[in-house]
């Protein structure tokens, strides 16, 4: 048998109801769902069976607090994210080490739970950076390991240089070499060496011992 139910979710401002909107629009439900915009809330009419309706009003909770969660910080001044959400909003993907590492390169904080992103930098500026990112690695993919992306990437978008010229400078110091039979770049050092020595190039620091 067919039910009917309305939902009203309050918002702090348009953002976050542009965000929700923009969230309820993807979702895919059995259940059929009508938003309507208020002034400061969100009307739902959800129709549907009542077990439709109970896991569409289950969805629809867990998307608010998501995109709570994204747009305001908590006491310490941190924001959480979906890792999913940053990547779909990106239009893009890397992998998740990846953002990590440039986050703390740029000095933010960066802490990973489960699938959740726990970051000091606000929800724009994350999709901002994942896109960045996500350019960068479409070009050197086909001549890189994901190895050396790891370190290669991060350094590229947090100092604002091209890939090329970071795979260069690892050349230059050692860190990397270029194998001919495979036409790809790849890491002589690990990962933390190789950072560690490019860092202190970068930074200058090698200069002050």
């Amino acid at each position: 048998m067919k039910a009917k139910k309305v939902m009203v979710i309050h918002v702090k401002d348009d953002i976050e109801k542009e965000e929700l909107m923009k969230e309820l629009q993807k979702l895919e439900l059995p259940a059929f769902i009508y938003v309507h915009g208020k002034l400061n809330s969100l009307k739902i009419n959800i129709q549907g069976t009542k077990d439709e309706i109970r896991e569409a009003m289950q969805k629809v909770r867990d998307i608010h607090q998501r995109v709570r969660s994204r747009l305001y910080p908590d006491r310490r001044g941190f924001y959480q994210y979906n890792i999913d959400d940053i990547f779909r909003e990106a239009g893009t993907s890397v992998s998740v080490p990846i953002l990590l590492k440039t986050l703390e390169l740029l000095g933010e904080k960066a802490e990973l739970r489960d699938n959740r992103l726990i970051s000091s930098l606000p929800w724009n500026e994350i999709v901002e950076l994942t896109k960045k990112l996500g350019e960068a690695l479409s070009e050197v993919a086909l001549q890189t390991t994901r190895q050396i992306r790891e370190v290669v990437l991060p350094i590229a978008v947090a100092f604002e240089l091209e890939p090329e010229e970071v795979l260069d400078i690892a050349l230059e110091l050692g860190v990397a070499e270029y194998k001919e039979d495979k036409f790809k770049y790849e890491l002589i050092k690990n990962k933390e060496q190789a950072l560690e020595i490019m860092l202190k190039k970068l930074t200058g620091e090698e200069n002050e011992d």
